[in-house]
């Protein structure tokens, strides 16, 4: 694997005992942006090594080097604590029993690197009636709210399209790690991070739990539509649909001018925010009408020039179609020794002076603990 010193986060170990998304998709952060990762996996990890070819996998696990270790040996696990002396971020989202069965919880490896990081990932937190549960994505969307909220009226609970409890708890852990190497350059001492799939999505619901915490008002489905904001959603048009989000009274009142109906805006039950919520059905079937009669090309044109903020529905090829998409460049190109050259996610962070690239795909180095951390230089 080759390394750009020049990264953010080049010079920092991290040992990386994750499975599945949530942790997986934490430590790429760290990985994307230099850091020398190395990926503990168990030898019986049969299901891991069929699908290392694939996309998710690839996708996952870049720029990560992958040892084999028998955690449950002596010798495996005195192979690990080698490592752990050695590093700055210990990684892991296992249940709560598994890590201290294992002896590789945080007061476990505490004593042996105060400097340590420990982060963790959990289904439902460290501690309380539900800790040593297991927890997998949809399950933690139900039990946070999100497939209530989610959907069409009366056509019951509905999931979101990804993994949105498993990335957002990633995102955060890998926030909270950054911290907390934030905090030991004062201190010196690491610390012991932790978020789970539960606590990250009931923290993704955001404005939705304020009206409940706040308001008391029980948030419920409205299909594409906004749940405060109205008209604000998918509308069809006459070779797909349009998203479109007159998020002011200014821009309400411009959109009526563009589709040549100045009589809506005589409807003084449609003036205010809260009448046009109280009208939602009929708002939304009067603009459906209108915006089915044209293309959606003519009506992302038409609005875009007016300042409405407007955009088409894409299909995944779309998406990496469109040219804003490839000028960000969200394609990464990426050698694969097997597959040759194909292109993985982009890291959606930018920061200026550094140049963004995939440095190669998952690597697999050694089926027992004979590996080291690269030179801090």
């Amino acid at each position: 694997m080759s390394t750009e010193p020049n990264l953010p986060l080049a010079g920092l170990r991290v040992l990386d005992l994750t499975l599945a998304r949530s942790g997986p998709t934490c430590v790429r952060h760290l990985a994307d942006w230099g850091a020398d990762v190395i990926r503990i996996l168990p030898p019986d990890s049969g299901r891991e090594v069929i699908g290392r070819r694939g996309s998710d996998y690839q996708n996952l696990h870049r720029n990560k080097r992958v040892l084999t270790l028998d955690l449950k040996s002596d010798d495996g696990h005195a192979q690990l604590l080698q490592l752990v002396r050695e590093a700055d971020v210990f990684v892991e989202n296992m249940r709560v029993p598994v890590k201290r069965r294992l002896k590789i919880a945080w007061e476990d490896l505490q004593p042996i690197n105060p400097r340590l990081v420990y982060g963790s990932i959990s289904g439902f937190g460290q501690t309380g009636p539900y800790a040593e549960r297991g927890g997998v994505d949809q399950i933690a969307q139900g039990m946070g709210g999100l497939m209530s909220v989610t959907g069409e009226p009366g056509r019951g609970p509905m999931r979101a399209g990804i993994a949105v409890a498993d990335m957002t708890a990633g995102n955060l852990l890998a926030l909270a790690i950054m911290m907390a190497l934030y905090e030991r350059e004062r201190t010196g001492v690491g610390k012991y991070v932790h978020t789970s799939l539960l606590e990250s999505q009931v923290f993704m619901l955001d404005f939705q739990a304020a009206r409940y915490l706040m308001d008391r008002e029980v948030p419920e489905q409205v299909g594409n539509g906004h749940p405060t904001l109205v008209p604000m959603g998918a509308f069809p048009t006459s070779d797909g649909h349009v998203n479109i989000a007159p998020s002011s009274p200014k821009q309400w009142q411009t959109l009526c001018e563009v589709l040549g109906k100045p009589e809506w805006l005589a409807r003084r039950d449609w003036a205010s925010y809260a009448g046009r919520n109280g009208a939602r059905a009929e708002i939304e079937a009067a603009l459906s009408a209108e915006t089915r009669t044209q293309t959606t090309v003519y009506w992302v044109e038409r609005l875009e020039q007016a300042g409405i903020p407007c955009g088409p529905i894409y299909r995944i090829d779309e998406v990496f179609a469109d040219p804003q998409v490839k000028h960000l460049g969200l394609a990464a190109p990426v050698q694969h020794p097997e597959r040759g050259p194909t292109h993985l996610v982009a890291s959606p962070i930018n920061i200026e002076g550094h140049h963004k690239t995939i440095r190669s795909v998952s690597e697999v180095v050694a089926a027992d603990g004979d590996i080291k951390f690269r030179d801090r230089s």
